[in-house]
């Protein structure tokens, strides 16, 4: 990473010496650090007051019907594909047709003696994830804002009540995915600051680099569980961020999508085009409620 001066920092940004001082002795400049009386600051770094993200016509929309609780919009639909398709891909039996149920009642309707509480407690509790990503979409995605999502994922489901199993925090026994080993536990907090880092740095994110997050975060397998739901709407949170169309992996895609990400670095055109597909489909339905993109 390259670094610059207090003075070049000021004259970058047209703000006085003093000021940036200030910033860097208040934390609102990330990154800087002090050796002896001089601060040192990443030369892609920003003015507090000049990281404002654009908010897209899509987020604005989502908020906007999230806010009013509008019914048969892009976000009652978001909502329900979203939810659906991530928690079937993971296993829930529940059908779409419970999920929006659920979503548009807060009951659960017509159900068979195999229904499952967790799948039930898992959908209630994703729906309320997409909200928290919505309300916080133009924030800097942190490990704070991932472990939260993993909070709200697991909440009152029967892993919550596991002592070995930790709910909003990284994992503490070692698992596998897919018969792939992933990160260790004492591994797992270092290599997702290096990742978020890596990330956060970047000047202009496009979709391939939100992929590379996704496959990168899906082989560290943070979590002891849930790591495929929160994978899936940390992209959704960085379309919405960055005013790339969002997209959903479906049931129907879902062998395709693995195989992209286990050939992510050597094939990249596998996930790449699996995701282009998915975000052709959910462009269909901006155009269907007149969203700009």
């Amino acid at each position: 990473m390259k670094y610059i001066s207090v003075i070049q920092f000021a004259e970058k940004f047209g703000i006085s010496e003093r000021t940036v001082r200030n910033y860097c002795a208040s934390g609102k400049i990330e990154g800087a650090f002090i050796t002896g009386k001089t601060w040192t600051i990443p030369a892609d770094a920003v003015p507090p007051h000049k990281d404002k993200r654009k908010i897209s016509p899509l987020l604005s929309r989502l908020r906007e019907e999230k806010d009013c609780k509008l019914n048969g919009g892009i976000y009652h639909r978001t909502q329900i594909d979203l939810t659906y398709n991530s928690n079937h891909i993971e296993g829930s039996r529940l059908t779409k047709e419970q999920t929006r149920y659920i979503f548009e009642t807060n009951t659960l309707g017509i159900t068979t003696e195999n229904t499952r509480i967790d799948d039930i407690m898992e959908t209630v509790n994703h729906f309320r994830c997409i909200d928290y990503i919505i309300d916080h979409a133009t924030d800097k995605i942190t490990e704070a804002h991932i472990k939260h999502l993993h909070l709200i994922l697991k909440t009152n489901t029967s892993d919550s009540e596991k002592s070995w199993f930790a709910v909003g925090d990284y994992k503490k026994l070692a698992n596998e995915v897919g018969g792939e080993e992933t990160v260790q536990p004492h591994e797992v907090g270092k290599r997702m600051k290096h990742l978020l880092a890596e990330y956060n740095s970047l000047q202009k994110v496009e979709l391939d680099h939100i992929l590379n997050f996704h496959v990168l975060f899906e082989r560290i397998h943070p979590f002891q569980d849930g790591n495929g739901r929160i994978g899936r709407l940390l992209m959704f949170w960085q379309c919405l961020q960055t005013a790339i169309v969002p997209f959903i992996i479906t049931e129907e895609i879902r062998f395709y999508y693995y195989r992209g990400i286990q050939n992510w670095g050597h094939i990249n055109g596998y996930l790449r085009d699996t995701c282009l597909t998915a975000q052709d489909n959910y462009k269909a339905l901006l155009n269907y409620f007149n969203i700009k993109y």
